[in-house]
């Protein structure tokens, strides 16, 4: 059953990024996925799940920034390891590829947990304070989570679109 606060925060996410964005960046996960596993085939078993995920990384991380750019989301420059993030009304867009069930690998990245941060102004929809009002917020983090059941999978299992709270130790939205 929806909290009033996730639907709340699922408003917030319809206002600000357009269904054109999500669309793309779902695509743009997919494809990199399949890329990245295609582009490792011919590899050594001994090493293919890590060369799976390190290709697979980088052509999600590629195709993330180029579906930003194409819907005007003004995405930071492609460098390395560097977590690539879009802007879209109040949110800033960044993605994770994790795998199924648990969810920790998003809380491992010192960069992902600092812009969490930032969703401090929104955790008042979920759990309200009782000593000050909620004062709408300027600037607040979601990320496109792409969720594999094996490092051998040629595509994501699916895809989400995930609040975490200012720490990443729960999500406000999924």
């Amino acid at each position: 059953m929806d909290q009033p606060g996730h639907k709340k925060i699922g408003e917030l996410l319809v206002r600000n990024i357009s269904r054109d964005l999500v669309m793309a960046l779902e695509e743009a996960n997919m494809v990199g996925a399949e890329r990245g596993y295609m582009a490792a085939q011919g590899m050594d078993q001994g090493h293919l799940p890590s060369v799976i995920g390190q290709l697979r990384h980088f052509h999600m991380h590629e195709l993330f920034h180029h579906a930003l750019a194409a819907r005007g989301a003004s995405p930071s420059p492609l460098r390395g390891n560097r977590i690539v993030t879009g802007r879209s009304g109040i949110f800033t867009v960044a993605r994770f590829n994790t795998n199924y069930g648990s969810w920790n690998n998003g809380r491992r990245s010192k960069i992902r947990r600092q812009m969490s941060l930032a969703n401090a102004a929104i955790e008042p929809l979920v759990q309200p304070d009782m000593f000050s009002a909620y004062e709408p917020p300027s600037n607040t983090v979601v990320f496109v989570v792409a969720v594999f059941r094996g490092s051998l999978q040629i595509r994501p299992d699916y895809i989400e679109i995930a609040v975490p709270d200012r720490y990443m130790q729960g999500w406000l939205f999924r």
